[in-house]
């Protein structure tokens, strides 16, 4: 063998001999390599599930919160279809596997579990928020109530973390780098060159794709799940790349992003700010920067306390906000005050980046004008913009306690008109209504600038003079303005396209020569103003004590009411309540009238209050229910329905000892049931003592009588004194329908009591219905019923049973076509 030979064969030799330990390094590698691979993907899993269970647990958190606030109204309203359709959008969301509403007494209300099986490695959370509303337990404070508990539980499928997945990876390709080095150079050492090339080659090749991992892995950390890993080969590396490819696609399924959180927050309709925990604003919605006329990014890092207005920034307190509902002001760009419901919450987190609170700022602009018109009303003339009788005594008793001490004269002036009822029935109570608000302007233009006119009732108005001296004869003063008053109400009114001349009676009093207090002084001037009326009105009268022919004359009357029992001259009329939906009579209110042989009909405004005097309101008002249950009962067995009949409750009635046993003895012994009846009590009536008042009016709702309030908005009781009777309807006024269609204030008061006795779970009736324009209004603002002239005159019990017998009788609703004209006059209109 040459040495060529030999040389070559041991060269072949050495080279079989490198390839061999080669491709046993070769071999040792990919063994540690997949064993590493599968480590890695391992190690990738679990911290994973070590990172989606806080954010699992925050985002069960919110959306339990948020969830909670989207069903109060609908929960306290007991709308289950408003709270599954509220609750549709979370049950959209695929995470969502479980969502469950119980009431305050402990039963469900709304139940939902989504029905599949869920993977192994699925990560549960649940969360739980209080339902809550907000009731003004004191005038002008609201405060929050529980009124049931949201819980809800969400699934996620967990992928591996991408911050501690990286770093293990940087870990384990060190590893490799390092091995592989070693290797690397024993192989040089025993097979040169060729093997470290070889080597060298290998390692090139598995840290390029690992190197391509390690920054895949860091951009998910980063959030950014919109760049995909790329997969390109087909071993274990392969494999791991697979799995991170999941994983972002996981968690961009599953992460709540910052993109996601700002469009939900932008799609409400209230302001919210997200505050760190010492107050600085770090995120605001689009709702807020509307409110405040700021951007988004001059909110962001300014205190929550310097968005209120100055005055409420010293009471404001960062910790106790987080934690309750409070009325306050904020100024906006332009240095506008707007009045919020500002309403904390803490964020509740062991990560102090996300610590801090929620602030959600509701504009209550409409809901205090509503409330400004409602004090007002409370003290002045709906009709007139003149102060009613409250308001009236309260200033002249002011008035009389300070001539008292100064040695001074005060005269009071007691005006009504001159047969008024005339108008009324010639021309309307609309004609009425103008008359009376002309003779108010004109009245308050003919007296002294500092002079107060009052609307006492109905037609009947009074004012007084003060600072008169007591040394002098003031009659001659007093007497040259009566007669003042007297030229001004004689001066014609234009009623139609008509002239109208009306007159008026005036009495005038003195304090303290005739009275020395409110009442007295009142009614001595009443007396002389009756007395002006014997005399043939148009004129005026002072008083004095021999006037007594109008105490005489009211007298007589009360003596003819005594025997207009034994007499049978009182009368029952029924006013039809009407469904506006559909038109159907639902039920109807029955009204006492009083037909006087040789007077004619003496209206409710001028007996009732004399019933009352003489305790004969009792016997009336037993001698009402007699009456109603006994023509209840005979349209019930001649077929009619007459549904709810609604009866006037009285102070006097209220007061009675034995109340609650005559109205019960009444219902047995005609074989009705209380269910069939709905008493009306007037504000007034409800707030005169109202300790003793609640326990009468349970005992009647026990009885399972209806209770409303009649003539509402016109008293002066709150929002949050109401809640405490068990009043199941509200009758809004005849003095706001009737300007509701022109009057915006009077339109804000009439949709906010419909919006208040529906989230109260009351049904709203509307009284003096007597157009097309306000019943069109009143559906469209969804009030349930309404009475009226437009659905005809009071009528007779005959009339009624007529009317609910065609109904009965499966006939078209009596008052449809009514309903059916409105849309068509509106759908002309629109």
């Amino acid at each position: 063998m040459t040495a060529a030979s030999f040389r070559l064969k041991y060269a072949i030799a050495s080279l079989l001999v490198v390839l061999l330990a080669a491709g046993a390094v070769a071999v040792l590698l990919m063994a540690r390599y997949a064993a590493d691979a599968r480590s890695l993907s391992s190690l990738a899993e679990q911290a994973a599930r070590e990172r989606i269970d806080p954010e699992l647990e925050a985002r069960a958190q919110g959306l339990a919160a948020y969830a909670a606030s989207t069903i109060a109204g609908a929960v306290r309203a007991r709308d289950l279809e408003g709270i599954a359709r509220r609750l549709q959008p979370f049950i959209d969301d695929p995470t969502l596997q479980a969502i469950t509403v119980t009431a305050r007494g402990g039963q469900r209300i709304f139940d939902w579990h989504r029905d599949a099986t869920l993977p192994p490695a699925t990560r549960t959370a649940q969360a739980a928020a209080k339902v809550a509303t907000y009731a003004e337990t004191i005038p002008g404070a609201a405060t929050p109530e529980t009124i049931a508990m949201l819980s809800i539980t969400l699934a996620q499928a967990a992928p591996p973390s991408a911050v501690s997945l990286a770093m293990r990876l940087e870990q384990a390709s060190a590893q490799r780098t390092r091995s592989t080095w070693w290797l690397a150079l024993t192989l040089a050492a025993v097979g040169a060159l060729l093997a470290a090339a070889l080597m060298w080659r290998a390692v090139t090749q598995l840290q390029r794709p690992l190197y391509s991992l390690i920054r895949s892995a860091e951009r998910i950390g980063q959030g950014d799940y919109t760049r995909p890993v790329e997969v390109q080969r087909r071993d274990v590396l392969g494999e791991l790349q697979q799995a991170l490819e999941r994983m972002r696609g996981r968690l961009r399924q599953s992460t709540v992003n910052k993109s996601y959180l700002h469009s939900m927050l932008n799609s409400m309709t209230d302001a919210v700010f997200v505050t760190s925990p010492d107050g600085v604003i770090k995120l605001a919605n689009a709702a807020s920067c509307k409110l405040l006329g700021f951007s988004e990014e001059e909110l962001l890092g300014r205190s929550i306390v310097g968005i209120l207005e100055e005055r409420e920034r010293a009471d404001f307190d960062l910790q106790q906000a987080g934690n309750e509902t409070r009325e306050t002001l904020v100024r906006t760009r332009s240095g506008q005050t707007i009045p919020v419901s500002f309403t904390g919450s803490r964020i509740e987190s062991d990560d102090p980046q996300f610590q801090g609170s929620i602030f959600v700022a509701h504009n209550i602009t409409d809901r205090k004008r509503a409330e400004r018109r409602i004090r007002y009303l409370a003290r002045y003339d709906a009709l007139t913009k003149i102060p009613n009788r409250m308001q009236f005594h309260h200033v002249l008793q002011q008035t009389i306690a300070r001539a008292l001490r100064a040695g001074q004269v005060v005269a009071v002036l007691y005006l009504d008109m001159d047969r008024f009822k005339e108008v009324n029935d010639t021309f309307g109570h609309d004609a009425g209504d103008r008359v009376l608000e002309v003779l108010a302007e004109r009245l308050t233009r003919a007296v002294p600038r500092e002079t107060v006119v009052g609307r006492l009732a109905g037609d009947e108005f009074a004012l007084f003079v003060d600072s008169l001296p007591a040394d002098a004869d003031n009659r001659g003063p007093i007497a040259q303005l009566a007669r003042a008053l007297l030229t001004e109400v004689s001066r014609p009114f234009q009623l139609n396209q008509h002239e109208v001349f009306l007159t008026a009676s005036v009495g005038i009093a003195f304090c303290p020569r005739d009275a020395e207090n409110v009442i007295d002084l009142i009614r001595n001037a009443d007396a002389a103003m009756y007395h002006s009326k014997q005399n043939g009105g148009n004129t005026f009268a002072f008083y004095s004590p021999e006037m007594n022919a109008a105490a005489v004359e009211r007298l007589m009357l009360k003596s003819k009411l005594r025997r207009a029992l034994e007499r049978d001259e009182l009368e029952i009329r029924y006013q039809p309540k009407v469904d506006l939906r559909t038109g159907r009579i639902s039920g109807a209110e029955a009204l006492l009238r009083w037909r006087l042989p040789g007077h004619g009909d003496i209206p409710p405004s001028q007996f009732i209050p004399l019933a009352e005097e003489t305790n004969l309101i009792l016997d009336i008002g037993e001698w009402v229910l007699n009456r109603v249950c006994l023509d209840y009962r005979q349209m019930q067995e001649q077929g009619g329905d007459p549904g709810r009949v609604s009866l006037n409750l009285s102070l006097k009635q209220l007061r009675q000892a034995s109340f609650i046993l005559r109205f019960r003895s009444v219902f047995r012994r005609h074989h009705v049931s209380p269910t069939a009846f709905e008493l009306e009590i007037t504000e007034t009536t409800l707030m005169e003592d109202p300790q003793r008042t609640v326990r009468l009016l349970d005992e009647l709702y026990a009885m399972g009588l209806h209770l409303s309030i009649d003539d509402f908005g016109t008293g002066y009781s709150s929002l949050s004194a109401l809640q405490q009777f068990p009043i199941g309807t509200l009758k809004i006024d005849q003095s706001f329908v009737r300007d509701a269609t022109e009057d915006a204030g009077d339109a804000t008061i009439v949709r906010t009591i419909i919006e208040m006795g529906r989230s109260l779970g009351m049904e709203v009736i509307a009284e003096g219905v007597e157009t097309q324009a306000q019943l069109q209004f009143l559906r469209v603002n969804g009030c349930h019923y309404g009475q009226g002239r437009l659905f005809g005159d009071p009528c007779t019990a005959e009339e009624l049973l007529t009317l609910l017998a065609t109904q009965a009788a499966g006939g078209a609703a009596p008052f449809a076509h009514l309903l059916r004209e409105g849309e068509e006059t509106a759908s002309r209109s629109a």
